[in-house]
């Protein structure tokens, strides 16, 4: 598996995950009360998990030389 790939690979965990924590958080949002310190938390690796996938998109994109 060359690195190409395994990018690829880790990307796509990064989304599903991402996509998730959208969920987990959109439910919480519908009760009532929520844990405010939980949705902190889920927001702050929603936010994290975002930045591992910019990183990793950038990686994969060649180089160009303007």
């Amino acid at each position: 598996m060359n690195e190409q790939e395994m990018l690829k690979e880790k990307l796509a965990t990064l989304r599903s995950e991402h996509r998730d924590l959208d969920d987990v958080i959109a439910r919480l949002h519908e009760r009532a009360p929520f844990d405010q310190l939980q949705m902190q938390r889920l927001k702050k690796r929603k936010l994290a998990l975002k930045d591992q996938i910019t990183v990793l998109e950038s990686r994969m994109l060649p180089d160009i030389i303007a």
